[in-house]
């Protein structure tokens, strides 16, 4: 028959809407003012801080709601005015052992979170966040490279029996002396081999034959935007890790990035993810050495003192055997005893390191140096502070031996790191090392934090306009199409929920303004497939069809143009979600998102509607 669903398709269209309408819901909740308080180097909250922290609260009659989990504490307040006044209290109590942001959190009630349901996650631009200009200590980047380079020299020759007396790095050049002439020619050969990117130059001087290893033009600039685009690559590793919504990280002039951050309101924990420049080094314990001189100051040619956790002296060889430079993977698990460690895998090229050293030195302690960047406040008050446009920030490395352990067997590319003092430290170096070791330090040099109150004034003005917007196009499409101008506008509604179920159900998709400008062009068009098919139902009426007749006619013959009209544009919104980014790419998908409810709800939810309220009935007219 005519004009008749199965009573499978009329199921299958109501679970579908009420998926959406389902989903939908949590947008209708909002957000709470709200203080996320978590623990520095792995420090958890535990049930006496939080004790502590609410009497504090208390005392000052600020009161919140409290949710412990994951050793991390989220209180949400009433009103803003509570929760700035909270995280004052709250950071003076803690101090810098913790770090106290704060936060906008979902309102969504607990059943709806246990079903996956969130609401819409909002860009920078509508929910405010925080924007970042950093910068890229170049210094430190061409000190690592040039130290990497020494080592590299130093493998190369011995690999080649070639003997070295020595090699170090002074300036933008390296030096590598030998013994002889002829060594030092047969030297400079095999490197200019491998090396292309360097000039090499001899030069005799008493009794040394040395060799200067000096880099192109083209391999320091090579060094310098290597280092940028890596610390580009391994900043958005880390924000994806730590779920931040919709980041902007992108380049900005020679060694400065750009990075912004929707819906975080203090720059705290934004400063504790991006200004992390963890790192491993795996050195080689000197057992022979008197600890106790060395940490006096007499310490053996070659090595160096590092201190552990106890603050105890560990004596270790300054040669390193491999920099975290070669983690491809990490993750933190408890060994057989229930004791947290971290699992390390290594690239190719650094299991072949580990390998080959570890097979010469089985029964020998290694040790597990950690190393963090810290900017080194300048105390002169002349000097120009974070912000000022001659600003250039100076760092302190920081040293830290965090396992020391006796090489059992030869190592290859995955091996493991205990001595970690806790689960929640072992997780934090895991996702650092995983995210990557930046390749610099990188100092914030501005930051500005954007109030959603601009935010809230581009969502108000977005719903005005998407408001009027629908408001016209129900009254137009009553007064013009009648009966099923009426079922038009349900079908927009439906395409409206659905759109917004949809966005909130997919995980990293952001709603932006031009989002927004989005869902009214979803609508629009939604509309205009409506409006073909009521025009196409009205001529075959016109040309004397049956009323049956002209309502299966007017859906099957004009559902080819709304294919194609929405197949090309979809095809437009995917090369935008492609190549754009940022709030181009949220337009994108919007758009692709609305266009595939808009075919749903206008083509079959429509028809659907039409099939039980006019079909299979003896109509001699149509409210169209």
């Amino acid at each position: 028959m005519l004009n008749k669903f199965p009573l499978w398709k009329n199921i299958l269209v109501v679970l579908l809407i009420a998926i959406g309408f389902f989903y939908a819901l949590p947008n209708l909740y909002g957000e709470d003012p709200a203080l996320q308080i978590s623990g520095t180097r792995g420090l958890e909250i535990d049930a006496a801080t939080s004790d502590r922290i609410k009497a504090v609260l208390d005392n000052k009659n600020i009161a919140g709601d409290y949710t412990l989990e994951n050793g991390q504490l989220l209180i949400r307040f009433k009103s803003t005015e509570n929760q700035l006044q909270a995280k004052e209290v709250v950071s003076k109590e803690l101090g810098d052992n913790y770090v106290t942001a704060l936060n906008l959190a979902p309102a969504t009630p607990a059943w709806m979170r246990s079903l996956g349901m969130h609401p819409l996650k909002l860009g920078l631009d509508l929910r405010g966040g925080v924007h970042f200009l950093m910068e890229v200590d170049m210094d430190e980047a061409m000190k690592k490279m040039r130290t990497q380079l020494v080592n590299d020299f130093r493998t190369e020759l011995r690999n080649k029996d070639l003997r070295l007396s020595g090699a170090k790095s002074e300036g933008d050049h390296i030096e590598v002396s030998f013994r002889d002439a002829q060594t030092r020619d047969q030297a400079m050969a095999a490197l200019k081999k491998s090396h292309q990117d360097f000039t090499f130059q001899s030069i005799d001087q008493d009794d040394k034959f040395l060799l200067i290893a000096q880099m192109t033009a083209k391999k320091l600039s090579d060094i310098r935007t290597n280092a940028v685009d890596q610390n580009i690559n391994i900043i958005r590793n880390r924000v994806n890790e730590l779920g931040v919504s919709e980041p902007l990280v992108q380049r900005q002039g020679a060694d400065r990035v750009v990075v912004e951050l929707p819906g975080i309101q203090d720059t705290a924990r934004a400063k504790e993810i991006l200004g992390a420049t963890a790192t491993l080094e795996f050195r080689l314990v000197d057992g022979n050495a008197d600890v106790s001189a060395a940490a006096e100051g007499h310490v053996p040619a070659g090595d160096e003192v590092i201190y552990d956790s106890r603050n105890y002296p560990v004596v270790v060889q300054k040669q390193v055997i491999l920099t975290g430079d070669h983690i491809v993977d990490a993750n933190s698990s408890t060994d057989e005893n229930g004791r947290p460690q971290v699992n390390i895998s290594l690239d190719s090229r650094g299991g072949s390191i580990m390998s080959n050293f570890t097979k010469d030195n089985v029964g020998k302690p290694m040790a597990t140096n950690f190393i963090e960047y810290k900017v080194v406040v300048d105390d002169d008050p002349n000097a120009p502070k974070s912000g000022d446009k001659d600003y250039k920030p100076k760092f302190k490395k920081v040293e830290q031996i965090i396992n020391v352990a006796t090489i059992q067997t030869r190592l290859g590319s995955s091996f493991r790191i205990t001595g970690i003092d806790s689960v929640k430290e072992a997780h934090n170096l895991a996702l650092l090392l995983r995210a990557g070791a930046l390749i610099a330090p990188i100092q914030i040099v501005e930051e500005r934090t954007i109030g959603p109150s601009l935010g809230q004034q581009n969502i108000d003005n977005g719903l005005k306009a998407m408001i009027y917007g629908l408001v016209f196009l129900i009254i137009f499409m009553v007064l013009y199409y009648k009966g099923f101008g009426l079922i038009a506008d349900l079908a927009l509604i439906f395409n409206l929920v659905l759109l917004v179920g949809v966005m909130s159900l997919i995980p990293g998709a952001t709603m932006t303004l031009p989002g927004i400008a989005g869902i009214v062009l979803t609508l629009g068009m939604a509309v205009d497939a409506n409006v073909l098919i009521y025009e196409r139902i009205r001529e075959e009426l016109l040309a004397g069809r049956s009323v049956q007749l002209a309502i299966h006619e007017g859906y099957a013959r004009a559902f080819v143009t709304i294919a194609d009209s929405n197949i090309t544009t979809f095809i437009t919104a995917l090369i935008l979600f492609m190549v754009g980014t940022g709030s181009v790419k949220g337009f994108a998908l919007v758009l692709m998102i609305g266009l595939a409810s808009s075919m749903f709800t206008a083509v079959t939810a429509c028809r659907a509607i039409v099939n039980v309220v006019w079909g299979g009935r003896n109509l001699k007219r149509l409210s169209i």
